[in-house]
């Protein structure tokens, strides 16, 4: 057993996943689930994911918590937790943005930034809430850790070893870089994603379209039936790095359509 009480604020895919994966490890004895929808924690319960739904005093108690929500919404969970945090309690997160949950967790946990230990788990699905969770979504999967210079080996220690015993491969990064790197290869894939089916169900005969886009089109797409506040959080979150990165696929995609334009086949090929 790694830690004996985990807390989850969030249940949903991520938190539920990463608890019914310790759980099944026996890297837990109990855990918690904080949440600002009774309904979900009640789902949450049913399913296994968690034993319990407590308050932030309660959740305050648990030896590790796990934020795995929205990152615009790290500071104000913070603040509301962190009055309540027991001596050599962990806090990690699960957040798509570094730098910001960073600055945000500096703010809201004070002296205790040390026990704060910034996460990133490389893995999910266009699906959400606690029907989605299950055990093997991390296996094999990569978790991008961002400790800072202040923060306490045995916590980082900790979270490192319940990320392995979830089956994922723990990799750590700076915070900045971490954002640059995940603007090119996430969150830009997405807000393409997101903007091509709006173009099309904006269209008049959009359904037409739609009823024809086969496996490709899926393919491409699936990622948009995401989080909506998720994802508008995380384009927010990281502006600088996903503008460079929108520019520089539309810098692509005008150089792509001159080739069309002017019909250089060479070019295009």
């Amino acid at each position: 057993m790694i830690v004996d009480t985990l807390a989850i604020v969030g249940t949903g895919l991520i938190g539920g996943s990463f608890a019914l994966a310790l759980k099944q490890a026996g890297a837990v004895r109990e855990v918690l689930g904080v949440g600002r929808n009774p309904a979900r924690l009640t789902d949450a319960r049913e399913l296994g994911l968690i034993d319990c739904a407590v308050d932030w005093a309660q959740a305050g108690q648990a030896d590790c918590i796990l934020l795995a929500l929205p990152v615009g919404d790290t500071g104000a969970v913070l603040q509301q937790l962190a009055p309540h945090l027991k001596p050599g309690a962990i806090v990690t997160d699960a957040g798509s943005t570094k730098a910001n949950v960073v600055a945000a967790a500096r703010a809201a946990l004070g002296e205790r930034f040390a026990d704060f230990v910034p996460g990133h788990p490389i893995a999910g699905s266009e699906q959400s809430g606690p029907g989605a969770a299950r055990a093997d979504l991390y296996q094999g999967k990569k978790v991008v850790l961002t400790p800072q210079a202040d923060t306490r080996a045995n916590a980082l220690a900790t979270v490192r070893a319940l990320w392995e015993a979830t089956g994922a491969q723990v990799e750590t990064l700076d915070a900045d870089l971490h954002d640059r790197v995940f603007a090119a290869v996430s969150h830009l894939p997405h807000l393409a994603a997101f903007a091509l089916v709006d173009e099309l169900a904006q269209r008049v005969d959009g359904d037409t379209f739609f009823r024809f886009a086969a496996s490709g089109f899926r393919d491409f797409t699936r990622i948009a039936g995401s989080s909506p506040e998720m994802w508008r959080d995380i384009a927010l979150a990281n502006r600088e790095a996903v503008l460079a990165e929108l520019d520089a696929y539309l810098d692509a995609l005008q150089a792509l359509r001159q080739t069309v334009t002017s019909q250089d086949a060479d070019a295009l090929l």
